[in-house]
């Protein structure tokens, strides 16, 4: 037990000067507004893959299509991952010259492949842009996404961009925890990419050269894998081209999506998450998983155990308890003003008991569960 104290005490200091650092560097990557000049020349692909989305299709296709861009330096690519319902008919229905729909049935999947990276190549392999843009079928998208991202692209000596990502349409507290967890995770994004601590992004907002994607092979190395197609495929370009992987800080540029509905969907997709950490080839995002991981395992095994060494185990506790809420009410507080989601403070307080929660447990299913059910397919 005499080791409990030092111990809460490292763990303390070093996550709340890691946030410290996170949010220095956010204050320190410019704020991005399209140029009142900004003259686009480049073609854009915006590729979006779709399983089973019927519910929001449409939706999304229509405001990629209403995009304040011009309509002949775009085009949608709409990849259908063999759905269960009516997702291809929907696309089918709506009459644009712009949209392209694949059917992956129609491409045999090579063995080995994962079938949404299987879906990205073939979108890209048939693709007319210079500057490839991944979104989710399930996103909603503001006019000036396009533009924004290309006035970055054009100003910007880069191969890679990563943007904001934010939920919407909160109906429960399980949805505005994930909102608000979200919001802290932009930030660290943002931050990560501007310190070169870490690189990470979202799928649901990302652009990157055909140019850059055909020198480092595509998904060539990591393809097997059914997640991350946007946080490999990163780390991938980095390393081919350093310093060319940015982050886009920009409220216009942000790509709004649905939070998981229910807790079952919910552990689900951050299983599904969860389970390429292994695969990191950057040690730095490990280290700094491990840390928040170690964090709320040493709250719960301190409360758990509180009663065999009341004295020690509870300034730990109380230090470890202190340290986290004090740091994260900063990281998401930087991120709620500056997307304008402050509401979502309403819920501090329970969300750090589902979070301490949450990494917890799915930091511990990750290592030891590696299969889960994603869309009606069980994956592994």
């Amino acid at each position: 037990m005499a080791l409990i104290l030092p111990i809460a005490v490292v763990l303390s200091v070093a996550y709340c000067l890691l946030i410290h650092f996170f949010l220095w560097h956010w204050h320190k990557i410019p704020l991005w507004q399209i140029p009142a000049d900004f003259q686009p020349h480049t073609f854009v692909s915006v590729i979006i893959p779709a399983r089973n989305e019927a519910a929001n299709i449409q939706e999304c296709v229509n405001a990629v299509l209403a995009q304040n861009y011009p309509v002949e330096l775009m085009e949608v690519i709409v990849v259908d991952d063999h759905s269960e319902d009516a997702t291809p008919a929907l696309v089918q229905a709506i009459a644009d010259p712009r949209i392209r729909l694949i059917q992956l049935a129609n491409y045999p999947l090579p063995e080995g492949q994962a079938f949404k990276k299987h879906g990205i190549n073939t979108a890209i392999a048939q693709a007319r842009g210079t500057l490839m843009l991944c979104t989710d079928a399930d996103c909603y998208i503001g006019r000036e996404w396009i533009s924004g991202m290309v006035s970055f692209y054009q100003n910007h000596p880069v191969q890679m961009i990563a943007g904001p990502v934010n939920f919407h349409r909160e109906r429960s507290f399980l949805e505005r925890f994930q909102s608000l967890d979200f919001l802290g995770m932009m930030v660290l994004t943002g931050a990560g990419l501007h310190s070169g601590l870490m690189r990470m992004g979202n799928g649901a907002n990302l652009a990157y050269t055909r140019a850059a994607f055909n020198a480092v092979g595509g998904f060539r190395g990591v393809d097997h894998l059914a997640s991350g197609d946007d946080v490999f495929l990163m780390h991938k370009i980095e390393t081919q081209y350093p310093g060319q992987v940015q982050f886009l800080k920009s409220l216009s540029a942000t790509v709004l999506t649905l939070a998981m509905p229910d807790w079952r969907a919910f552990f689900h997709q951050r299983l599904r998450w969860g389970t390429k950490n292994a695969n990191y080839t950057e040690w730095r995002i490990t280290a700094v998983l491990g840390l928040v991981f170690g964090l709320c395992w040493s709250i719960l095994l301190c409360l758990l155990l509180l009663p065999l060494a009341p004295s020690a185990l509870g300034m730990s506790l109380l230090l470890l308890i202190s340290a986290k809420v004090g740091a994260d009410y900063r990281l998401l507080g930087t991120g709620a003003v500056f997307f304008q989601r402050q509401d979502l403070l309403r819920v501090f307080w329970p969300a750090q008991v589902a979070h301490i929660l949450y990494i917890a447990v799915i930091g511990l299913c990750a290592n030891l569960y590696k299969q889960y059910e994603w869309k009606g397919r069980k994956v592994r």
